[in-house]
Order: C-alpha cells, then structure tokens, then sequence
C-alpha cells in the first residue's frame, strides 16, 4: 500500500470513528450512558487501554473522574487533582493538550489512580487534552495505550482533539438542561408555594399537611353553591372553615348568617329558621323573617346539625330539596336561594344507626364532607397557633410578650389538646394575662398541662411500692363503706376472706377502728 493510500485509509477510518461518536452522543443527554460507547470506540480505533473523562468543580477547585474505561470505581474515586497538579491538572490549569511518549520518564505523571505498577510505566503513553466550553477549560478527556515507535501519537492528539471538542458540546447540553430543570424546578415550587397562599383562607392558621389537604377542599368547592358538610371535634375551628367557604365564593358580598343549632331551644328554632307571621304564637306582635330569608342569595351555616330534634330535621330537608320557606304561622310559599354549609361534631352514621338522625337529611346534608383534623394531628401548628394567640391577647390586654420560654414550648407540643384550638387559644390568653415579664413561662400554663417535672411532683419510690399503697387505700375504703365487716368489704372488693384476712394483716389495718370499737395494735394480736 503506497503511503497516499495509507492517509486515504487512516483518513477514511478517523471519519468513520467520528461518525460513530457523533451517533452515540446523539443518542442521549447522559453523558454516564453515552460515554462508555465512545470510548469503546476509540479503543478498537487507537488501541487505546483506558480512557478518562474529568471534570472541573469551580466551588472546590478540585478535578474529579467523571466517567472512565477500564478503572473499577476505587482506583476513578482516588483520581482526583488540584489545579496545576500533575499532567491533567496542567492541561485544566492551561487549557493546552499534553503528550507523554512514556509515563515512567514524565515525573509530572502522578498515576494518582494507581491503575499503572512501576513496569507497565514503561510500556505506556499518556495523551490528555482539555475540554472546553468557549475558552474555558471544564475538564480533560485522557487515554493511555502501549508506547510504539511507529504510532504518531501527534494524530491520535489531532483525533482526541475533536472528540473532546464533540464531547464538550454534549457535556455543556447537559448543563444547559440541568439548568433548565433546575430553574424549572424553583419556579414550580414557587408556583406551589403561591398556590398554597391563595387558596389558605387568611383566617385559618397552619401549615401541616393535615390542613394543606383542608385548604385543597376548600379550595375545590368553594366557588360553587354545592353544600357541605364540615365535621371534626369541639374547637377544631369548623365555622373559620364555613367562613373561608363563603368568602372565597361567588355570594361573599352576599349576607352570611349563622345559627347554632344546639342553642336553641325546640320551641323557637323553626321560628328563627324560618320567621313567622304576627299572632303566630304568644309573643308574636310582628311579622319576623327567618335567618333563611336573612340569608337569601348568600350563606347559612347551620353549627351543630347532629342536635336539631326529629321534626326539625324533616322541616330542613322539605327545605334542602324544594328551597322554599314557610313562616310560622304563614301559609305563603317563599323561595329562597341560600347556599347551605353545616357542622357537627357528633357521629352522624351512629345517630342514623340509633334513628336519631335521618338518612335521607344526611345524603342532603353530605354532598362534599370536609373534615377538621384534631390539633393532636397537625402538632406542627401548635407553635403557629401560639404565636397568633400571644401576639393578638398581648394586643387586646396592652401587653408586651416577645416569647415563649423553651419549657413551655416543650409542654405545649407534648399535650393532648382535648380541647383543640380553643382550648390553646384559652390557655395562650391565661398565660399573657399571668405574664410579668413579656415571656410565657411553663408555669403560666394551666395545671392540666404540667408535667410530673413542671410541677415537681414526680412519682416517689418504686411501682410495687405504689401499687401496696394503693391496694392498703382500696382495702380501707372497703372496710369504711361495710363499717369494719371483712366478709362485705371482701364481697365489696371481688375477692375471698381468706386474702383480705391477708392484707389486713400485711398493712396492719384494724377493721375495729371502722366500726367504732377500740383500736388493737396488729403486733399485739395473740394470732
């Protein structure tokens, strides 16, 4: 072969290699996925034995493997250099490509990964050239391969050139699109993150999840006119709910009228739902409107729907399904067009069950249920929560309280709050009142909120002793209620004579002393 059809054949080969490359780096933008390909390639290509990818950490300043051929991840995670150190620091610090004919005369080329014992030195050349971006230099693509006199090692760092110029482009797409979802991922928590503020009604406080699930519902039925059922314990904050309802929707300039159910009694409740005519009843001088007529083109809440007596209920559902009143006492038919949103904290399902609830009123009444969780359920509101409280009380009692001492923190997260909201909104008033010096302090908090520590009132002696403590009050207790008869004391406690015989003796209790008779010192007794 004559030397022109030599180059034409090395020509047309590194033609074919940089087609397959240009192939393989289309073929996706993980650069992990992609690369193991190329190198393969330039291995059948140049005979090369392995192959390294680095890149440039700007923040650490340290030069790391970010991709290899033919190292096992120990010897790339020991690969790493400083700027200017050894070959490949070199060429990132001077963005200029490096040869070595063979390593082992190079006292620059570190084998900082170890893969190369001091005889294959010999035997190897090394050629490192940058990676850039521009002008800037991001890292090195290197190969090693058997030293041979006949290689031209300047083609191979010709041909490397390129393929690292090919590389770069792919690299630098990758940090584009990592860019881009990095961006996209801020703005979409951004966006979340809005959401969230506009659709949490201003006057419920919380950010647990538990209440981001209440903020969603609100958030889908509050438009319309469906209604809704909002049920959860006492003092979860059922009516902030059935306001946020009302004035995120389209009647929020429209009356909101509310009315407790269990407030009322039986015997004027249908006269305050619905009005009543004059002479209607005792009392009655005037026509009166009902709050459903109050409440025409608006909102009524109706609290404590789980209360309203068996007739009351057949009276509302007339309404729910025909949505029209009569006045007490009236005979003319009025339309009203009201948006209805009740509440309960009573079992529905079980008042059903018992009859005391009707199912066709609760299939009206259930159309969209939102439920309140308890304040024991969303714990991390409870220091928001607080906070409103002392900031609105410190304001209504002209007081300065700045925060809230370490231990109370402690004793409100780890109580139970039977009474939900309300009863920390009560607590937070108490303790801004009983506040000296603008810090709440754990013994500002009410009694049922200390701790055996709080209180210093920790449990003395061991649990045996206790419970013999225990046993001796229960067995007195007994012997006072029979006035001193063992046989109904032991009757009275579920257990024989023969063991509260036992116990008398092993407490010595004198049963005479509950019956009126002398008392004989136990150690004195003949038996």
């Amino acid at each position: 072969m004559t030397v022109e059809q030599s180059d034409a054949q090395r020509k047309i080969n590194e033609l074919s290699l940089l087609f397959e490359i240009s192939q393989v780096l289309d073929q996706s933008l993980d650069l992990e996925e992609v690369m193991h390909p190329v190198f393969r390639a330039i291995s059948e290509h140049l005979g090369m034995h392995r192959g390294v990818i680095t890149l440039l950490d700007r923040k650490s300043g340290e030069i790391f493997i970010e991709n290899a051929y033919g190292l096992s991840p120990g010897e790339q995670q020991r690969g790493k250099y400083r700027l200017g150190e050894g070959i490949t620091g070199q060429v990132v610090k001077t963005g200029k490509p490096l040869v070595i004919p063979k390593v082992a005369d190079n006292p620059d080329f570190l084998n900082r990964t170890g893969v190369l014992s001091e005889s294959e030195k010999e035997d190897i050349s090394f050629i490192c050239v940058p990676v850039k971006i521009g002008n800037e230099t991001i890292g090195t693509l290197s190969v090693d391969r058997l030293f041979a006199e006949e290689v031209s090692l300047d083609e191979d760092l010709r041909l490397l050139s390129i393929i690292a110029s090919m590389i770069a482009q792919a690299v630098q797409l990758r940090q584009s699109l990592k860019e881009e979802q990095r961006r996209l991922e801020e703005e979409n928590s951004r966006l979340k993150e809005e959401l969230q503020d506009r659709f949490r009604p201003s006057n419920i406080i919380g950010n647990s999840a538990a209440m981001q699930e209440v903020y969603n519902q609100i958030a889908k039925v509050a438009a319309g006119s469906t209604t809704v059922l909002i049920r959860g314990e006492s003092g979860t904050g059922k009516e902030l709910v059935a306001h946020a309802l009302h004035y995120a929707s389209a009647r929020a300039h429209e009356p909101f009228v509310k009315v407790n159910c269990s407030a009322l009694p039986e015997t004027v409740i249908e006269s305050e739902l619905f009005g009543h005519e004059k002479g209607a009843f005792t009392g009655a001088v005037n026509r009166r409107k009902g709050r459903f007529e109050l409440a025409h083109r608006g909102t009524i809440f109706l609290d404590e729907i789980g209360d309203l007596s068996p007739m009351m209920q057949i009276k509302l559902l007339r309404v729910l399904q025909e949505r029209e009143i009569e006045r007490v006492g009236g005979v003319e038919t009025i339309q009203v067009d009201v948006r209805v949103i009740t509440a309960t904290n009573r079992n529905l399902e079980e008042l059903m069950a018992s009859g005391r609830f009707r199912e066709d009123l609760y299939y009206r009444l259930n159309v969209f249920p939102v439920h309140i969780p308890p304040l024991r359920d969303r714990k991390g509101d409870i220091l928001l929560l607080a906070d409103h409280f002392v900031e609105k009380y410190s304001k209504t009692n002209g007081k300065q309280v700045k925060r809230i001492s370490t231990p109370a923190i402690n004793l409100l997260t780890m109580y139970h709050w039977p009474g939900n909201v309300r009863e920390l909104e009560n607590c937070i008033e108490r303790a801004v009142l009983l506040s000296s010096d603008d810090v709440i302090h754990g013994y500002h908090l009410p009694p049922s909120l200390q701790s055996a520590e709080s209180s210093d009132t920790a449990l003395e002696g061991t649990l045996e002793e206790a419970l013999d403590k225990l046993e001796r009050e229960l067995i007195v207790e007994a012997l006072k209620m029979s006035r001193g008869n063992m046989t109904a004391a032991a009757r009275n406690l579920g257990i024989t004579e023969r063991i509260i015989g036992l116990r008398v003796k092993k407490y010595r209790i004198d049963p005479r002393n509950y019956r009126g008779g002398p008392s004989i010192d136990p150690s004195l007794d003949p038996q």
